[in-house]
């Protein structure tokens, strides 16, 4: 499993139904809203960067009133829970 944090900004009356609709795509595990420089940041789990890749151009920012995203490839979890099975896809 490749996860990837997508930390996105967008229009100002568009972060609640962007967070809102984002929640609803299965492979995005969670959605938080932020302060600072970025408006949410989107935790997204695939099988792999090819799955990863195909939702996160063509269905994950073609959501209405992103204005600019950073994807941050994941490459360890430092977690005291099973994240491999909490997110088992089988």
């Amino acid at each position: 499993m490749v996860t990837a944090i997508v930390l996105l900004t967008a229009k100002r009356d568009k972060v609640h139904p962007i967070a809102e609709a984002l929640a609803d795509i299965n492979e995005i595990t969670e959605v938080y809203s932020t302060a600072g420089r970025y408006d949410l940041a989107v935790i997204v789990r695939g099988e792999n960067n090819e799955s990863l890749e195909e939702l996160i151009t063509t269905r994950l920012l073609k959501v209405e009133g992103i204005v600019k995203s950073e994807t941050l490839i994941a490459f360890r979890a430092y977690s005291r829970y099973d994240l491999e099975r909490m997110f088992d896809m089988d």
